[in-house]
């Protein structure tokens, strides 16, 4: 078996420019050398096919070039379509990715972050489940914490992306009440975990100031979970007008849910979905659903990051929008 050839080091890197160890580590980083030394180094650091070790570097006090990403479940598309605009937003700015999925558990979630920050990333990006406790607010004080979709109360992170669920739950509610929806029956992955969420707080009040009769049920994240649960909601003899699923995951299980017991959709049951995934426009019917612009999100919860690590954090929190896309998942009662 041939024996593996020997990774450059920086000391080779510096008997061949007759420099010393040093001068060659600032160098690599573009510090405190000439221009023409920093290229000289650097080319010479191509030739050899030199890469810095990134756990050596941190165990000499500086940066990793890792960012912690942690997502609440990856069984939910939209968190898959989230996780992958960020990767990619990160790499553009030269970091790499340690992704953790805490499929949809608020404790796991927590254990996942402890064991991120022991891995010495340069910062956290997380979109929370559930409530925070006392154990968050140590990690975002040790370590750069940006927040997307949700809070962590009381713990101090360095930006936060928020969508604006009022707005959006308001929006939908609004469009099935036109519609003549009374009894709407409300799909929620977190009601169980973080009942207080703003999403949940919001059907509530506007449910109230629409006149209409919202139930709020627990729901799994995804498509396989939410099917058993939409064939018992489609086959109450009280079954709703419509329901409106807080994740387009839920909703693709609604309407497998549909097909198999035969109803007809818009015209037996009204589905709207809540994160307008790309799929929602492909699947029969086209769903309804509020986007909130990942890419958006993306890019922000990256910049607040990329920000502070420089030193040049300004504003530290952006609230997203929503744009209701209507399609025909939903229609008028028949």
């Amino acid at each position: 078996m041939a024996t593996p050839a020997k990774r450059p080091t920086i000391r080779q890197i510096a008997e061949e420019t007759d420099l010393s160890v040093t001068a060659v580590s600032y160098a690599l980083r573009g510090e405190r050398m000439s221009a023409a030394t920093i290229e000289r180094v650097q080319a010479k650091a191509a030739e050899l096919g030199y890469v810095a070790d990134p756990v050596a570097r941190a165990l000499r006090g500086g940066r990793t070039g890792t960012v912690g990403l942690l997502v609440g479940s990856l069984a939910d598309f939209w968190q898959q379509t989230l996780a992958h605009a960020i990767q990619r937003e990160l790499r553009s700015h030269g970091l790499h990715t340690l992704l953790a999925d805490a499929d949809g558990d608020p404790d796991e979630e927590l254990v996942l972050a402890q064991r991120l920050a022991a891995q010495r990333v340069d910062g956290l990006i997380v979109a929370p489940v559930g409530p925070a406790g006392g154990s968050w607010v140590e990690i975002a004080a040790h370590l750069p914490t940006v927040t997307v979709a949700g809070q962590l109360a009381g713990a101090e992170v360095v930006g936060e992306v928020a969508f604006d669920q009022t707005t959006g739950v308001g929006e939908v509610l609004r469009h099935l009440h036109a519609l003549g929806h009374e009894r709407i029956a409300v799909l929620s992955w977190a009601v169980g975990a973080s009942p207080d969420r703003p999403s949940e707080r919001a059907v509530r009040e506007q449910a109230a100031i629409l006149g209409l009769q919202c139930e709020i049920v627990p729901c799994a994240y995804s498509l396989d979970g939410s099917r058993p649960l939409a064939l018992e909601v489609l086959s109450r003899e009280d079954r709703p007008t419509a329901i409106f699923c807080l994740s387009d995951s839920i909703a693709y299980g609604v309407l497998h849910g549909c097909r198999e017991l035969g109803l007809r959709v818009p015209e037996d049951i009204s589905i709207v979905g809540f994160d307008d995934h790309p799929l929602s426009r492909l699947v029969d019917p086209p769903l309804t659903s509020v986007n909130w612009s990942v890419d958006r999100a993306a890019r922000s919860a990256v910049g607040f990051l990329v920000d502070h690590l420089a030193g040049q954090a300004d504003e530290r929190r952006i609230v997203i929008a929503p744009t209701l896309a209507v399609r025909a998942s939903s229609g008028p009662v028949t």
